[in-house]
């Protein structure tokens, strides 16, 4: 996500951050960069233009130029800068006071409408709020089979009606029914078309006036960039949507879409799509998003993750198991599940400050874990619980039945170990009595 974006930042910090003091010219010389940057990411001339001026007008004071660290105070405007430019905090859905609350989703066709849908329905479900599905995309050959395949997949309920019937009255009997079997959320997953047209909008605003929708959400697929942002403008004159969804996020190397779309529509990011599984949805955090595209992390993201997939009483027996320096291979197999329900790994280091800068460019290949994992399972519990009975016959044995080779299991084997060994020092180490040994001379 916003890779070229932010090597480019990079490189424009880096010269700021080698200067002693900062002139004028110096100043100018960045925002020079920083704006060649903004408009290879595609981001909208106008918005560029405006940014800017805001970043030099700040950026030239006094308080900047005569500190002793100019450049890190540069560096502080422009993130600032980028924080308000992405809407300043985050703008979360707003709910109903009365149940049900209706989520219209519009967009044109492509944008990945319906798969946001279904994403947007199991994040409610996960809350412990059950949604409803309304199918109305009457248009789309398959649109309904497809949006009632997903509901099947994460156990939630698809309202739909026969090919044919009319996409007004579906959104309106859709949200009676969710109003009868309880539902918290009733989300429509309106037709989309390959333009805007009148008869497109003239549908939308019918079903907005028939089901009065807390929130109406823009899908609009990131990549298109300022293509993107225009459909947004155009689409937004003729219906006045409530925020945006940007699909594709985690493909998207340039962030011009994220970029402008809210300067240029005045409505904010709710979500954004970050993966096609179906948990790969983000409430979008302007703050969090500025410090990835700088290249500073993202912790707060990446600990609600681990929140999310470490369960307290896993954690806290864990640790137990750590104090007695009993991890097993069983233990090893259980936090890599749930490392992976966290998403993908080249995701979760670009929210480690400094980590992603330093993989940038890399194959981080999420394969590895599927090795592992048949490498473990292919273990007795006799083996699992105590590794150094693997000889080389059980090694042959194990590799055979994970589809690995024996010196990948030898591999896993040796690193585990020195995982093993690593813990025991760490557990040993008490704060103003003993000191932790390295291993290496200090």
């Amino acid at each position: 996500m916003f890779d070229r974006l932010s090597e480019r930042f990079e490189e424009v910090f880096r010269k700021l951050r080698g200067q002693g003091r900062l002139t004028e010219k110096d100043i100018d010389e960045a925002l020079r960069e920083i704006r060649r940057t903004l408009l290879e990411a595609d981001v909208n001339f106008k918005v560029a233009k405006d940014f800017l001026q805001r970043v030099k007008e700040r950026a030239n004071g006094q308080d900047v130029l005569k500190s002793l660290t100019p450049g890190q105070q540069v560096i502080k405007v422009v993130y600032e800068e980028l924080v308000t430019l992405l809407g300043g905090s985050a703008s979360p859905l707003r709910l109903s006071d009365h149940p049900p609350t209706v989520i219209m989703m519009v967009g044109l066709q492509g944008c990945g409408k319906t798969t946001a849908a279904g994403k947007l329905a199991l994040r409610f479900k996960g809350q412990g709020r059950p949604p409803l599905l309304v199918a109305a995309d009457m248009y789309r050959p398959a649109a309904v089979d497809q949006l009632q395949t997903l509901g099947q997949s994460i156990g939630v309920p698809v309202y739909t009606q026969p090919a044919g019937a009319d996409p007004v009255a579906i959104c309106r009997e859709g949200v009676e029914e969710g109003r009868r079997t309880n539902r918290s959320v009733v989300i429509l997953d309106t037709a989309g078309r390959l333009s805007i047209d009148e008869q497109m909008m003239a549908e939308l605003a019918q079903i907005q006036r028939q089901t009065n929708p807390r929130e109406i959400l823009f899908v609009v697929d990131s990549m298109l960039g300022q293509d993107a942002v225009e459909t947004a403008s155009r689409f937004y004159e003729r219906l006045s949507f409530t925020g945006c969804l940007l699909t594709k996020m985690d493909s998207d190397a340039r962030g011009g879409a994220a970029l402008s779309i809210r300067q240029v529509t005045g409505q904010p990011i709710k979500f954004i799509g970050t993966g096609e599984k179906l948990d790969g949805l983000e409430p979008f955090h302007p703050d969090r998003m500025a410090s990835r595209i700088l290249g500073m992390g993202d912790i707060l993201s990446l600990v609600e993750k681990a929140e999310q997939a470490f369960e307290r009483e896993q954690a806290q027996k864990m640790e137990a198991r750590l104090r007695k320096e009993a991890f097993t291979f069983e233990d090893f197999l259980e936090q890599l599940q749930a490392i992976k329900k966290m998403g993908p790994l080249d995701q979760l280091l670009g929210m480690i400050p400094g980590v992603g800068k330093a993989f940038q460019g890399a194959q981080v290949d999420d394969r590895a874990f599927v090795h592992v994992e048949a490498i473990i399972k292919s273990m007795t519990m006799a083996e699992r619980r105590s590794p150094q009975i693997l000889n080389g016959s059980r090694r042959r044995r194990i590799a055979r039945g994970s589809g690995t080779t024996i010196q990948d299991v030898y591999r896993l084997v040796k690193q585990f170990e020195a995982m093993q060994k690593m813990m025991k020092q760490m557990n040993r180490f008490k704060p103003g009595r003993t000191k932790l040994r390295l291993p290496f001379p200090q």
